[in-house]
Parts: structure tokens; C-alpha cells; sequence
């Protein structure tokens, strides 16, 4: 496709700050110039200056921002489908555990992976995203737990988006479990914060996270990995209240985190905190469903304090083995009750904020050309169905 066009026909829904809804403009015209959105409204208002740029007919299609997925373990070793098998045959955590399972066999195979197969099957899982009309990913390191490791899984990160058209985020994801036969502080000490340092040394880190959970660090053990983060000019986000009430929510507003995310057992006091910080919480619905959890986040005190919620697919091995953002949406919808239009906020504009994204998740003049045309004629349609990939084409930076 050339790089300077007209789209005309479609319904457009601009996810613009505060329009009401999706923002729609029916019967719209959008004007693409080089990588940029340059005009967007009413096909009769166009402005004589684009009138003879080369012409596309999406008429009875639905445009939106391209997606983003702002929370993925994309990059790991192996997985863990003999688990899942297990559980369902009535194994036990410790069982699974005591057989070389949960997050230490991730890890075992990560280690042992070289970079070029960890970016091969990397790539594979981007190319889905991808086939979904997403153009951002934001990617984790955190199954290494060793040095070399994390850098590994950054690097290749790093490749992802020198080799497939999409963005990629990168959080640096160190403090996200205790080596066995470790004690936490001093695998903070020793490895955690010296493979921060390396890593963003090597201009491998976007941003840092953390697991802030009985299972795994405390707020005091964050807070030192934070301190550094804010050191090196990072910003934060942090894996808060997923399993239990442990105080991460709070502590993430305190640094004044992008996100916070799963945030099944924040309080009301906790919206309010987020508010407050303008911290974004991100929902992650595939391992509130892979877990069989019962506790929903606070969607109505996030509403109430004016929360940005966001949606992502949180895919990864082991608690969320999900790989479709549009799936994601839906069991937003249907696990925690959220509306269709707050679940395409929450992988449009919400989720470009909580990855400091300022130049795309939503369609107005002067952003990136990031589009989704979409084969549905209603927004909700995109949260509606199951299974379904309604995606006619998507636009990255201006170019299919």
C-alpha cells in the first residue's frame, strides 16, 4: 500500500480521550501521510488537500487503534502442557513441583536455550499477535533468574522488533521468583540488581517489574529494586495482589508505577492510591481463568476513582498460556464484568499508557498510522466473539 492514502467508508472508533464511547465517526474518512494519521472525520468534511491522495474503500468495515499487549512472557523456553495435563488428573502444586514442574522447569529450559531458538519461537508468538491486529507487545525477561540469563532474554527481545513489524516494550522482570535453595535478599543483592545494572548498560531495559507476592518478594525487597530502577532513570510497574492482599498495589502508586497489574485483591483504598499516582491497572484475565481463581479485581472502585484499566494476555507458560488479545477482551467482559467499550480502551489508549506509549492508542491527527480494520460493523463485535479473528488487515506505521 502506498504510504500517503485515504481510508473512506468505514465506521471509525477514534478511542480519543474524552469522546464518549469508542469515540465513532460513521461513515468516516482517514487520512494517512508517510507513518502518520494526518486527518480523521465525516467523509464529507475531507479537506480539499487530501482529496487526491489514493482512495480505499473500507465501506461496512469498523477502523480502530492497533492493538497492544501490554503484558506478555513471550520469550521462554519449553512449556507446560504435561502440568496442565497433570492438574487435571488431580497433581498437586507440591507434586508438580516435587517432579521438576511450576516456574523452576521455565526456567531449567530457558537457561538451556540458545538465543536463536528462544527468538525462533519468540518471532512464532509475535506472528500471531500480529495476525490479531496488534503493533505493540510489551515483553518480559524473569525466567532466567540468573545474570546471564536475563540479558539473554532481553536480547533477544530486542530482536523481536528488528525482525517482525510490531513494537516491543522490554521490562526488565528480575525480581519474579527466588531461585530454589536461594534466600530472597540475597538473590536480590547478587543477581537481581547486578543484572539490572548489565542490562541497562546494554540499553536492553524499557522499564522494570517485579512480583510482589507472598510466594515471592516482599515490599521491602521491591522497594530496593525500585530504588535502583528510579537510579537509572526507569520507570516501574509491578505484579500486584494477584494472590493475596500483600501491599504492592499501594507501593506501586508510592513509585509512581505505570501499571499494576493483575490486582485481583486491591481495595478501594488501592483504587484510590492509583488514582492518585495515575498508575494504570492492567487486567489480566487468562490466569484469573488458567487458575480457577474466585477473587475478581475491583472494577467498580477502579470506576469509581477513575482507574484507566487496561487488558492484556499476560501470555506465558505456565499461569497463562493464552495468545489471543482478543480473547483476553472477552473474558474481561465475561470473567470481570467489564463493558466491550472499556476492553478495547483497555488494549487501545489504556494500554499505551501503561507502557508510556505517548504516539499511538488512539486514531487522531498526528499519531502513529497504527490501524485495525476490522470485517464487523460494531465495536463490541471485537469483545464479542469466541474464537473469532474478525481482522481484515492492520496498519503498521502507515504501511500493511
Amino acid at each position: 500500500m502506498a504510504q500517503s492514502y485515504i481510508t473512506s467508508g468505514a465506521t471509525v472508533a477514534t478511542m480519543a480521550e474524552g469522546a464518549e464511547g469508542y469515540g465513532l465517526i460513521e461513515d468516516a474518512a482517514l487520512a494517512v501521510e508517510d507513518d502518520k494519521v494526518r486527518w480523521v472525520g465525516p467523509a464529507t468534511d475531507l479537506p480539499a488537500a487530501y482529496s487526491g491522495l489514493e482512495r480505499h474503500d473500507d465501506t461496512g468495515r469498523l477502523i480502530t487503534p492497533a492493538l497492544i499487549d501490554c503484558h506478555t512472557h513471550i520469550i521462554h523456553g519449553g512449556n507446560r502442557a504435561r502440568e496442565f495435563e497433570m492438574r487435571l488428573n488431580g497433581a498437586r502444586y507440591e507434586e508438580i513441583a516435587r517432579a521438576g514442574g511450576g516456574i523452576a522447569s521455565t526456567v531449567e529450559e530457558t537457561r538451556a536455550a540458545s538465543e536463536a531458538d528462544l527468538l525462533a519461537a519468540a518471532l512464532a508468538r509475535a506472528d500471531v499477535l500480529i495476525s490479531q491486529g496488534v503493533a505493540a507487545v510489551e515483553v518480559k525477561s524473569g525466567y532466567g533468574l540468573d545474570v546471564e540469563t536475563e540479558l539473554k532474554m532481553l536480547r533477544v527481545a530486542r530482536a523481536v522488533e528488528q525482525r517482525r513489524p510490531i513494537r516491543v516494550v522490554t521490562s526488565y522482570l528480575g525480581a519474579h521468583a527466588v531461585p530454589e535453595g536461594s534466600d530472597a535478599d540475597d538473590y536480590i543483592n547478587h543477581v537481581c540488581l547486578p543484572a539490572l545494572e548489565a542490562a541497562h548498560a546494554e540499553n536492553l531495559v524499557d522499564a522494570v517489574d517485579g512480583f510482589c507476592e507472598r510466594i515471592a518478594f516482599n515490599t521491602a525487597q521491591i522497594g530496593r529494586v525500585f530504588d535502583m530502577a528510579q537510579a537509572l532513570g526507569l520507570p516501574v510497574k509491578l505484579h500486584a495482589e494477584q494472590l493475596s492482599h500483600a501491599g504492592g498495589t499501594a507501593l506501586a502508586a508510592q513509585y509512581g508505577a505505570l501499571s499494576a497489574d493483575h490486582v485481583e485483591y486491591a481495595t478501594h483504598a488501592d483504587a484510590a492510591a492509583l488514582a492518585a499516582s495515575g498508575t494504570v491497572a492492567v487486567l489480566l484475565p487468562g490466569a484469573f481463568y488458567t487458575l480457577h481463581e474466585k477473587q475478581t479485581p475491583p472494577i467498580q472502585a477502579f470506576r469509581d476513582h477513575g482507574v484507566s484499566m487496561a487488558v492484556a494476555t499476560d501470555w506465558n507458560p505456565g499461569s497463562s498460556p493464552l495468545g489471543s488479545l482478543l480473547l483476553a477482551m472477552n473474558m474481561a467482559c465475561t470473567l470481570f464484568r467489564m463493558t466491550p467499550a472499556e476492553a478495547l480502551a483497555g488494549t487501545t489508549c489504556h494500554a499505551a499508557r501503561a507502557l508510556a506509549l505517548t504516539d499511538c492508542g488512539v486514531i487522531a491527527p498526528g499519531m502513529r498510522a497504527d490501524l485495525a480494520i476490522w470485517d464487523v460493523t460494531d465495536p463490541a463485535q471485537l469483545s464479542y466473539g469466541i474464537g473469532i479473528n474478525p481482522l481484515h488487515r492492520r496498519i503498521f506505521g502507515g504501511h500493511e
